[in-house]
Order: structure tokens, then C-alpha cells, then sequence
């Protein structure tokens, strides 16, 4: 019971901490620069799952968006600096960051694909998407 309360206490204490500081729970954990990719993770999400174009499409991206469909349900993960040894195809496209994407597409089934990672070049207008990377679901629940 005593771990609880410390645990119950520690979390009031970051969003305490978050409210008077004026900084996102996401900022606290990602820093200022993670916290704007999911910022602008979620709006991208939000764009395509409604069936809107998005802004934030790099003016040289081939990135596959897929249908509408495919982006409901999705959130945004977490953020990293982009790691050229693990995302070789990516490399020539300069990210600077990529995130996960979390959650299914509703309905989606194994063998379904998937957007799973979405990248970002950063430019002086902000972030912009070069590419999505999908993945294959194996199995369900």
C-alpha cells in the first residue's frame, strides 16, 4: 500500500509540477522538441483519419498515406531522433525524428497493413512528414 501512495504522489507531483510550469505532461517527458512531434503526430492523425489533406506533408515526400480508414483509431506513440543503423531506407529522406504510431485501425484483421511509424524532417516552418513506414498485422488480441 505504501509503494501505491508513493506512486499516487509522484504522479500528482509531475502534473503539479506540469500545471505551474505551463509545460505539457509531454513535454516533462519528452522534452520541448518530442512534445511538438506528437503535438503535430496527433493533428496529422487527426487530418487524414477525417479525410483531409494535411499541411505538414514535406514538399518532397512519396509517403503512402493510405485511406482515411486506415488512420482511425491511431494515436500518436512516443518520439525519437531519428537512428540511421535501424532505419537505413529512411536515411536518404534526412529525418530528424520518427514515432510510433499506437493502436489498430478499427476492423483491422491479420494480414491487414498498417500505418505504423511516421517520419519528420524539421524545417523552419516546423515539422513536416516525410515518410510512413507500414507494417503487417500478425495476429489480433
Amino acid at each position: 500500500m505504501r509503494i501505491l501512495r508513493a506512486v499516487a504522489g509522484g504522479a500528482a507531483l509531475v502534473v503539479l509540477t506540469a500545471a505551474l510550469t505551463g509545460c505539457s505532461i509531454d513535454a516533462l517527458i519528452w522534452g520541448p522538441d518530442g512534445a511538438r512531434v506528437i503535438q503535430a503526430t496527433e493533428e496529422f492523425i487527426g487530418d487524414l483519419a477525417a479525410g483531409e489533406p494535411s499541411d505538414i506533408i514535406c514538399d518532397d515526400s512519396a509517403a503512402d498515406l493510405g485511406e482515411s480508414t486506415d488512420w482511425v483509431g491511431l494515436s500518436a506513440g512516443e518520439p525519437e531522433r531519428f537512428v540511421a543503423e535501424y532505419w537505413g531506407e529512411q536515411v536518404p529522406l534526412d529525418p530528424q525524428w520518427s514515432i510510433n504510431l499506437e493502436n489498430l485501425p478499427i476492423g483491422a484483421v491479420p494480414g491487414d497493413t498498417y500505418p505504423g511509424d511516421v517520419f519528420y524532417r524539421e524545417t523552419d516552418e516546423g515539422f513536416c512528414v516525410v515518410d510512413v513506414v507500414w507494417w503487417t498485422i500478425e495476429s489480433v488480441g
